[in-house]
């Protein structure tokens, strides 16, 4: 999926920056992936070692076990697939006339919002934590005139660097719209 199918650039509108969340922000997720995705080994060895009789070849339970095993690991790869996709599809585009924020809420909703960069007043960045700080990523907030309207890009890489050229970005078309 192309940006030119999310948004619809107008003429002279160039993308700035095209961000996403931090790979690493992912971790924790697959982390718990893993750790569901042994449980099952686990029960199968606590089972064996204390009652070697139940899951033995041709026991009726050894079937269930298998029925139950796999309806247990499809759950866990939906499970991990939309948290995915939730990850992966939180997108926001910053151009030189505005910001578009387009965030994934689940499998079947998406939420598409748009600021043009004149209205930005402040922009703030949110760095807490040993992880992030090294990795250099956190949350930038950017607020306009009215109090109702504020984008928030969570987890993005070089948070700092992003919130200096907003703001150069914004006093740039704010001269362009007070000049024309």
């Amino acid at each position: 999926m192309g940006v030119a199918s999310l948004i619809k650039q107008k003429s002279y509108e160039k993308i700035e920056y095209l961000l996403r969340r931090h790979p690493l922000t992912f971790l924790p997720t697959l982390a718990v992936f893993i750790i569901l995705f042994l449980l099952p080994l686990a029960v199968y060895l606590i089972i064996t070692s204390l009652f070697p009789v139940v899951l033995a070849s041709g026991h009726p339970l050894l079937a269930i076990f298998v029925l139950l095993c796999s309806a247990y690991y499809l759950s866990l790869c939906l499970f991990l697939y939309a948290q995915f996709v939730d990850f992966y599809l939180d997108l926001w585009i910053i151009t030189n006339d505005r910001i578009v924020d387009i965030e994934q809420h689940g499998l079947f909703s998406r939420t598409v919002s748009e600021v043009d960069l004149y209205r930005v007043q402040d922009v703030t960045v949110d760095v807490h934590g040993f992880f992030r700080t090294i990795f250099q990523f956190g949350n930038i907030t950017v607020k306009t005139a009215s109090s109702n309207i504020h984008v928030v890009f969570y987890d993005v890489a070089r948070p700092n660097e992003i919130r200096r050229a907003l703001i150069q970005l914004s006093e740039d078309d704010r001269k362009h719209h007070h000049s024309s």
